[in-house]
């Protein structure tokens, strides 16, 4: 008996802006698969074609003949449901066609008899192109049971045993291949989406970094320029000093949103620490910083840097506070100082990002008000 179908493909779905999503090469593979199994439509045509003259057999051939259409058509112009949402147009299609196909199996019998069921098999691939799982099951047993029982009742007709093997063989190879089809689908689905939350995260990454590269930046140099001001009439010397700090300051902050951009900025626990005492020095409050950084190990710098940034822009900005102590241990960091806490003041951008930070290094982030007054930043190793 005849083999089967097992790769007549099934157009592509729609993409999601509305075009259908289809290659142009498969607008060509797609018909030239569908039309290589057309030949196996010889037979239930030949067997029409040597039945008796007359109404039966001419209904026969076209019902066979059309079948073999409506079969190709569907492997170019097939709008599969099970890729399309419940799309109403698809199903319709869907539906349009199989009811077609049995139709033309039903008209087949007339003239080529039992040799007519052969279109079960097309009609059965044609389901499993086109519905979901379950309901193209259904379609295939009932094609199972009609290929069993339909030739043992009806008067002349001979059971076609070898028929049910090469259904369920060509049924199993077409529920294969359009599983595969549909499980690479969802591959490229989850990788376009994957893909948009790198750039999500990436996003974030470089608006924390923006915030945290030239939040502490610009504060300094308000701070230096309000000093600046008051000291032009008093002490010109000094004010030009701090101006001249200032536009430095500029600079450097031009530099460090360049080799952001880039992602060649690298920061530095020790530079922090000078920067940190250089910035309070230059607002009048009393700083008690580490000189050196050689017990903090390499993986916690980072992190720690980070920390003295956000620590003493927080204190430039919302302390009001005139004296500030950092304490470093080898898994710890702690920015204090003694002015009103922080008082009235929502968790911004740097908190957010220096806890993502200190996540990804296995470490903890703490912060809040200290008894008798004052506030307090605290990033410990090891602590999760």
């Amino acid at each position: 008996m005849t083999s089967m179908p097992s790769a007549a493909r099934p157009a592509s779905p729609p993409s999601e802006a509305g075009t259908t999503g289809r290659a142009p090469l498969m607008r060509v593979i797609g018909p030239l698969l569908g039309g290589v199994w057309v030949v196996f439509f010889v037979q239930p045509w030949l067997a029409a074609w040597r039945s008796p003259a007359g109404v039966g057999r001419t209904v026969a051939l076209v019902a066979v003949a059309t079948q073999a259409v409506v079969f190709v058509l569907g492997t170019r112009y097939g709008n599969p449901a099970r890729w399309v949402g419940r799309d109403a147009a698809g199903w319709r299609y869907a539906w349009l066609s199989l009811g077609v196909q049995a139709g033309c199996v039903a008209l087949a019998g007339l003239g080529a008899h039992e040799v007519g069921l052969v279109g079960l098999i097309f009609l059965s691939v044609s389901a499993l192109l086109t519905l979901p799982w379950r309901r193209a099951g259904w379609v295939v047993l009932a094609s199972l049971v009609a290929v069993v029982g339909v030739p043992r009742v009806v008067p002349g007709w001979q059971p076609i045993d070898e028929l049910v093997l090469s259904l369920v063989m060509a049924s199993s190879a077409v529920f294969g291949f359009s599983a595969l089809i549909s499980s690479n689908r969802k591959l490229r689905a989850a990788q376009d989406e994957v893909a948009v939350l790198a750039v999500d995260r990436e996003r974030e990454r470089i608006a924390r970094d923006m915030h945290d590269i030239l939040g502490h930046t610009l504060t300094v140099v308000a701070v230096k320029a309000e000093l600046a001001g008051r000291l032009v009439e008093v002490d010109p010397a000094r004010a030009r000093d701090e101006i001249g700090q200032v536009q430095a300051l500029a600079r450097t902050a031009l530099g460090d949103v360049r080799a952001m951009v880039t992602a060649t900025r690298d920061l530095t626990l020790a530079g922090e620490l000078a920067g940190a005492r250089q910035a309070l020095d230059s607002a009048g409050i009393e700083a008690q910083v580490p000189t050196v950084a050689d017990e903090v190990p390499e993986s916690l710098r980072p992190l720690f840097a980070w920390a003295v940034r956000e620590g003493v822009t927080n204190v430039l900005r919302h302390a009001a506070a005139s004296n500030v102590r950092i304490t470093m241990t080898a898994d710890s960091l702690v920015v204090e100082d003694d002015g009103r806490g922080h008082s009235g003041v929502p968790a911004g951008n740097g908190l957010t990002g220096l806890a993502e930070r200190a996540r990804a290094v296995g470490a903890t982030v703490e912060s809040g008000g200290v008894p008798g007054g004052g506030y307090r930043l605290a990033v410990r190793a090891g602590a999760a």
